[in-house]
């Protein structure tokens, strides 16, 4: 039964008459009729019978309606519970990040919902290939993404909200040949062996790029998506690798530096991706702002100050 003609129906039984119910709700008289038709279709009762010329309900009828003044009851709470979800500005927010960003914001954002009333932030490290971002806002309210600045948009169908654009640097090992530079060119880089992150995230997609600028292939030796382990290996002096600036600090005496790379513009975008209907949620917002506060003011970490060299 559908909800708007069970209202039309104890309309008829409240107001008397088809006319004072299509009234009361600004349509015209045929309107009324065909809804209550509608209804009565579904009843294998009649609902409504003749008295004179004016129709009104049967002893059905009166039930049925006495019966939409508890749906009508139910529907008005459920429509303030979802109310209350919608506007309270302590409800639960779930975030995933991918990893970086979650070293990076989520300390942060916990201690900025410590207030009364705040949200409850839940944080969760999801890792995964730049194209399957999107999909995670089926299961969190708030997502934390990145993409290299040149590849596709993320698609329609999510909002998109920027945190920041970061630059990627050059990871070195202190002593190796470059180390001394102020910076490097991709030129500078031909014949090294790189520390990758695996297939499909953006900053293998950034390698291979680089690449193409200097048309020497790059030779990547290693796959690691952790970059306290890519940090470790870099000191080695084996390999070399790309490192974002703002959120992935080189771990204390990891004997690294980062260089910034001229000649060709390396970067992706760090965003937050959600669901529209996410974002009608008082708490979700606060969340959101707290997260543009925390990125919209980046550490003053400019290479080589990244890392320690020794």
């Amino acid at each position: 039964m559908d909800l708007h003609q069970l209202r039309l129906l104890r309309e008829l039984g409240d107001r008397g008459s088809v006319a004072a119910v299509a009234r009361a709700f600004y349509v015209t008289p045929s309107a009324v009729s065909q809804q209550l038709a509608a209804l009565q279709r579904t009843s294998p009762v009649p609902l409504t019978r003749k008295q004179g010329r004016t129709l009104v309900l049967t002893d059905a009828g009166h039930a049925l309606a006495r019966a939409a003044v508890g749906v009508a009851t139910a529907m008005a709470a459920a429509e303030h519970a979802v109310t209350q979800y919608v506007e309270d500005p302590a409800a639960p927010v779930s975030v995933a990040a991918f990893h970086s960003a979650g070293l990076a914001y989520f300390p942060a954002l916990l201690q900025a919902m410590t207030a009364d009333e705040a949200p409850v932030a839940s944080c969760h490290d999801r890792d995964v290939a730049q194209e399957d971002f999107p999909a995670l806002t089926a299961d969190f309210d708030l997502v934390i993404a990145h993409r290299l600045e040149h590849t596709r948009p993320w698609p329609e169908a999510v909002q998109v909200l920027p945190l920041v654009r970061e630059p990627l640097d050059i990871a070195l090992a202190a002593h190796h040949r470059l180390a001394h530079q102020a910076h490097v060119s991709p030129e500078d880089l031909v014949g090294e062996h790189w520390i990758s992150v695996h297939k499909g995230f953006p900053l293998d997609q950034a390698l291979h790029l680089l690449g193409a600028t200097t048309a020497h292939p790059v030779e990547i030796t290693h796959r690691i998506n952790e970059f306290f382990v890519t940090s470790a290996v870099v000191a080695t002096g084996q390999a070399i690798a790309l490192m974002p600036r703002y959120t992935t600090a080189a771990p204390a005496g990891a004997h690294i530096v980062l260089k910034p790379l001229t000649g060709l513009s390396l970067t992706r975008n760090i965003d937050v991706l959600a669901r529209p209907e996410a974002l009608h949620r008082t708490a979700a917002r606060t969340v959101l702002t707290a997260l543009q506060d925390i990125a919209g003011s980046p550490p003053d970490r400019t290479p080589p100050q990244t890392a320690t060299e020794q």
